[in-house]
């Protein structure tokens, strides 16, 4: 059995059962049936439980003449991911920006939870990147659905009707191959940021690590801006307007 770390085996102690007969429901078989919950898995749900916490009390606390520190950084946020996505998709941008902010939220505080001592980053596991590359490629290719209808499928067939044999193939694996690169980047930046940090902190436990942890927030922030910048592009593509 993979070694646990103390929110994950509370989790498996809890739910063990459930998850277990659930995952066979739909004829899946667990590795270890009386610890289905992964790391991973933990992590993400620790994640989801800490920023419905986060939103509840800025929710519970909004206020136009006192906004709290709380509520600065969160507007400060929605005014970036907004005017971000204003530059890149136009002026019809506003109704995608809960989602970007959605996206980023969770990325962002998935990388730095690693900084916890006995947590780890889920995005550091592939499947996690993953999961999230999954849910911007459905999203932006539902966006382009809602926005355009059928004739969305003309942007797989590129300008030239001749060409649209040819062009199709190719559009359907540059559109998956999204998903491969989101994965990859998200996953390889943030295993290879634990990884250096989990050296340091073996071979020199005191000063010297610090810098690796604000290196580990730099990457965190940067990798979570760059997800997200890639997909409001993506979202461009496919929601643009012909002029």
């Amino acid at each position: 059995m993979p070694e646990q770390l103390w929110f994950t085996h509370i989790l498996n102690n809890l739910f063990a059962c459930q998850v277990t007969g659930l995952l066979r429901a739909v004829h899946f078989e667990p590795k270890y049936p009386q610890a289905p919950i992964a790391n991973s898995a933990a992590m993400e749900f620790l994640v989801f439980l800490i920023l419905i916490v986060l939103f509840a009390a800025v929710r519970s606390r909004l206020s136009v003449d006192k906004p709290g520190a709380l509520q600065h950084i969160f507007e400060g946020a929605h005014g970036f991911v907004n005017g971000q996505s204003e530059e890149i998709i136009g002026h019809h941008s506003e109704g995608y920006t809960p989602f970007l902010m959605a996206l980023g939220c969770f990325i962002l505080l998935c990388n730095l939870i690693g900084l916890v001592p006995g947590f780890e980053s889920p995005t550091a596991v592939p499947v996690v990147p993953l999961g999230c590359a999954i849910c911007a490629f459905f999203y932006y290719q539902a966006q382009g659905f809602k926005h355009s209808g059928i004739a969305y499928l003309k942007h797989f067939a590129g300008p030239m009707p001749l060409l649209a044999p040819l062009m199709v193939p190719i559009e359907l694996i540059s559109h998956l191959a999204r998903m491969l690169s989101l994965t990859i980047r998200l996953y390889a930046n943030m295993f290879a940021g634990d990884m250096v940090t989990l050296v340091f902190f073996s071979l020199v436990p005191i000063g010297v690590p610090i810098v690796f942890l604000g290196l580990h927030i730099g990457v965190s922030l940067l990798q979570t801006y760059i997800f997200v910048l890639l997909t409001t592009v993506y979202l461009a593509g496919a929601v643009a307007e012909e002029h």
